[in-house]
Formats: structure tokens, C-alpha cells, sequence
């Protein structure tokens, strides 16, 4: 497979291994709404923010939609748009080996880039995902008017569609469009909802299905030349007269036709063409930053709601968790929330505080911008708004003494089981991975901070252990009655050989609590 080489590519492809876990810290200030929704907008560096919700949403995240800055001087001035083609290729590069680990197996992830960058682009999502993982090249109308000013005026963007499961896989799980066919109607308000009619007739010759059907005048029909009765005698009784489908046009002269609900129609696949009539362009997402601002000047090339509404339904469900990690002016933000999807959305510039933060206010106030009134939305939700805090590791890669223990807790079972930590908080137990159970010892977890009741592995401590994991899981302590442990703590006061015996390893915080690469 074809790679991209650039100057700084080797330590460029290694950078998010090396990248700080840092705290999230929430600033109650700016948060708006209600607490409980799991929607998230943090200010910082992208890369650390990625990181840092790693050992939380490592392989949760179904839709990441992203606008990185195209390295064209055309995207917003909140970014460093002018950089040299390499170091664009090295800053986009580990932003994707982590957007690629915290997306779902059955997730998706949808790259917004012009024309000058795609190319480059294709091939190091193909290198970080998959080639195997490719899905489609949207091209988006983005703009109608003509652009006079270049060569040859850009009247569209690529959207670049991967799937970790493939696209085969991934289509199982992907939502189909609306069937939005005209010719729906209900003249005769059958209760089902409207309907369009199409001919109770097939091709060729099946001799079961060649009858004669008497109308509703008297009339008694034969099949159209060539053609026989689109099922058997027996079947069309039924539809006739129990599923009350057929329908005889002509005031009931004409042959025979079958109802087809809008509602059983099972939508239409997505194509790659994406107009600007139906998904909207840079003007009107102009439009609606201006209403919501007053300042549309702030985002050069901002998102229309629609396209992201596409998007949202295409490649996820309400309660489905979204990220974008470019979030501009926090477009993605506010459609999922309109749409019951959680959202988490990082921006690293000061217009996460007076750009993003307001508009999503707007959004739980029942703004009626965008999409709004397409969906029907008044309003509701909320959103917190996080701040990167200090690393959680210090500068030899041990975990820092003041940390809290779900914090803690998150980084230890995160690195052990590759996947994030669902406790809450309240038990040394932090669960079972491949017939092994997991326990921390830290911050008086068990009470107190004295060795008998705290951080220290005893005799005590373990038979607390033993306890939590039995009733938290009977059936594996009891098929497992020798099952193994890993316990985290300050200290161990059981000798090596009862360790042994017990099938118990001990590791030391915050000495062997290392950083996950």
C-alpha cells in the first residue's frame, strides 16, 4: 500500500503515544443545563483532550466528524491554517491514531477536507484505519455562486468516510434516508397513512397466477397480455378483502393495483452526491451564525446544520455518543443535542468560551436556528464545559500522589483491559478481564487510610476483596474459586509465598501505575 513520506514522519507517527494523560476539569460557570445529559465541551489542545478521554470512551464514540483546518488559508483564523505541508501531515496524523482508538467498532468517522489536501489526506487515512476501512468520498456542494477570483472557482468539499468494520459490515448498523418519492397520498384516509399504488401484475406465464379478478363494476379482468396476476388467487383474496390493499382505479373500472405504504418503504441508501439545495452551503451556514451572532465574519467556512443532521442519521441513533475534535462553531454540538445524540466536542480557542458555550446555551433555550424547526426542537438538554487540568502523570511516567481514586482507577483499568472503567467509585473492585479480577487499594477507598482498612494489601483488605468481587460477580468466583488477582496499593504486608499461593500479584502505586502508550 502507497505511504506518504515526509520530513518528520517517524517521530510524527509516534507523537500520540507520547502525549500527557491530562485531568479533565469541569468550570461550572460555563456549563449550562441539565448535568446528567453526558454532553461535553472541552477547551484545549486537541491532542490532549483526545488522550485524556481515552480512558473513558476508548471504543465508544459512534460518529466522529471532524473540519480540520485544510492548510489552505481558507479555514478559520482560530487555527494556524498556513502550515507547511509536512507539518500538517505531522499534526493530523496523531490526532487520527487516537480518534481511530476511541471510536466504535461499529462507529464511523467523516473528514471534512478540500480539494488541495484530500488527496494527501486519503492516504493517511488509509494507513491509520485501514484501507479495508474506507467507505465512501461524499463530494458536498459547498458553495452555488460562481468564484471568480481563482483559476477555476472550488464549488465543493470531500467528506471522507471510514469504518473500522468495514464498509460491508458497517452498512448492516448504517441508517438508510427517508424515502422522500413524491406521490404519497391517502384520498380514501385509509388509517394506515398514505400510499402509492403499483400494478398487481408480474412478468411471464405462472399458471397459478392466471385468473380472472371481477372489479368492483362487474367488469372481469384477464392479465395483461404477456403477463400474469401478480400473486395467487387465494393471495389476492386476502389482500383484497383482509388486508384491504388492493385498489381498482377508474372508479373501480381499472385492473387491479396493490397499496405501498410510505411507512413500510425501507428508505434509500445514501449516494455521494450532496447538494447544496438539499444540505445547504458555506452561505447558509453564514446565515445562521449571524443570526446566532451577529458576527459573520468569525468562521470563514462554517458547517450548515443539515449537512451534520445527515450525517448524525446516517451513521448513528438518539443516545449515540458523537465527537468532533475541530469543533469551529460548535455546529456538530448543536445538532446532536437537537437530535438526542451525546456529544462531546473539543475547541482549543478562546471562542470555546464566547462562540460554542452561548450558542449551545441557545441551543437548550429552544433557539430555533438550523434545523430546529425540522425536528421539532423546544429546547432542553445540557452540556459541561471542561478545561484541561494537570497531567496525571508525572515526569518519570509514575501517577501523581493527589490523584483522585475514579481517576486513578479509570488509567489502571483502562491500561490493563484496553477498554474504559464503568465503576462508580465505591468499591476496590475495579472488575474482571479475561478471568482475572482487578482491585485498588487507594485514597482510604475501604474507609480509612490505616493499613487495616485502607491503601496496605493484608489480611484484612484482601478478605474485603474477596468479598466485593463474590458478590458483585457470584457466578465467576464460584466457577473460579482460584481465580487471579492484580491488586493495586501503597503496600503489601502478605509475604511472597502467600502472594503465590493466593495467585496474587501486587503492584505498587503509585511506582508501578505506568502511563498506557
Amino acid at each position: 500500500m502507497p505511504i506518504l513520506n515526509w520530513l518528520t514522519r517517524d517521530q510524527d507517527t509516534k507523537a500520540a503515544a507520547k502525549v500527557p494523560y491530562r485531568l479533565l476539569e469541569e468550570v461550572p460557570e460555563h456549563s449550562a443545563g441539565a448535568s446528567d445529559t453526558g454532553n461535553m465541551l472541552i477547551q484545549g489542545d486537541n491532542l490532549e483532550a483526545l488522550k485524556a478521554l481515552l480512558p473513558f470512551y476508548a471504543g465508544r464514540v459512534k460518529c466522529i466528524y471532524i473540519d480540520p483546518p485544510y492548510n489552505t488559508g481558507a479555514a478559520f483564523e482560530h487555527y494556524d491554517d498556513n502550515l507547511e505541508n509536512s507539518i500538517w501531515l505531522g499534526t493530523i496524523w496523531p490526532r487520527l491514531e487516537l480518534l481511530r482508538d476511541l471510536l466504535a467498532e461499529d462507529g464511523s468517522i467523516w473528514v471534512n477536507i478540500d480539494d488541495r489536501q484530500g488527496h494527501y489526506l486519503k492516504v493517511i487515512l488509509d494507513e491509520v484505519f485501514g484501507r479495508s476501512r474506507f467507505v465512501a468520498n461524499i463530494v458536498w456542494q459547498k458553495r452555488t455562486s460562481r468564484e471568480n477570483r481563482k483559476a477555476i472557482g472550488s464549488a465543493h468539499d470531500h467528506i471522507l468516510v471510514y469504518a473500522p468494520a468495514g464498509a460491508q459490515e458497517w452498512k448492516k448498523h448504517r441508517n438508510l434516508l427517508p424515502d422522500t418519492e413524491k406521490g404519497y397520498a391517502n384520498p380514501d384516509q385509509d388509517p394506515k397513512g398514505p400510499w402509492r399504488s403499483i400494478p398487481f401484475s408480474a412478468q411471464g406465464f405462472r399458471k397459478n397466477q392466471m385468473y380472472k379478478i371481477t372489479t368492483p363494476t362487474g367488469d372481469v379482468l384477464d392479465p395483461p397480455k404477456g403477463r400474469c396476476w401478480g400473486a395467487t388467487e387465494p393471495e389476492f383474496i386476502r389482500l383484497r378483502d383482509i388486508e384491504k390493499r388492493v385498489y381498482f382505479p377508474k372508479n373501480g373500472r381499472g385492473r387491479p393495483r396493490i397499496k405501498k405504504y410510505q411507512f413500510e418503504e425501507s428508505g434509500l441508501a445514501p449516494m455521494t452526491w450532496w447538494t447544496a439545495a438539499e444540505f445547504g452551503d458555506n452561505q447558509q451556514a453564514k446565515k445562521e451564525i449571524l443570526e446566532l451572532f451577529n458576527d459573520e465574519e468569525a468562521f470563514d467556512t462554517p458547517k450548515p446544520e443539515k449537512l451534520i443532521e445527515r450525517i448524525l442519521h446516517i451513521a448513528t441513533n438518539p443516545g449515540d455518543v458523537v465527537l468532533d475534535s475541530f469543533l469551529g462553531s460548535g455546529t456538530t454540538m448543536a445538532v446532536a443535542i437537537k437530535t438526542g445524540r451525546r456529544s462531546i466536542g473539543i475547541e482549543m480557542g478562546d471562542h470555546a468560551v464566547t462562540y460554542c458555550a452561548p450558542r449551545l446555551r441557545n441551543v437548550i433555550n429552544g433557539e430555533q436556528g438550523g434545523i430546529s424547526q425540522n425536528v421539532a426542537w423546544q429546547g432542553g438538554g445540557g452540556f459541561r464545559f471542561y478545561r484541561l487540568g494537570p497531567p496525571v502523570f508525572d515526569e518519570e511516567g509514575h501517577i501523581r500522589s493527589d490523584i483522585r481514586f475514579p481517576v486513578l482507577a479509570s488509567h489502571i483499568w483502562f491500561s490493563e483491559a484496553d477498554r474504559p472503567w464503568d465503576g462508580d467509585g465505591n468499591s476496590p473492585l475495579l472488575g474482571i478481564h479475561d478471568g482475572r479480577a482487578y482491585a485498588l487499594l487507594y485514597n482510604g477507598i475501604l474507609g480509612d487510610k490505616r493499613p487495616q482498612g485502607g491503601n496496605v494489601l493484608t489480611r484484612a483488605t484482601l478478605a474485603v476483596i474477596r468479598t466485593t468481587i463474590a458478590d458483585a460477580d457470584p457466578s465467576f468466583a464460584k466457577k473460579n474459586p482460584d481465580y487471579p488477582l492484580t491488586v493495586y496499593g501503597e503496600q503489601s504486608r502478605l509475604t511472597p509465598a502467600t502472594l503465590d499461593r493466593e495467585q496474587i500479584t501486587f503492584k505498587q502505586t503509585p511506582y508501578d501505575v505506568k502511563a498506557r502508550t
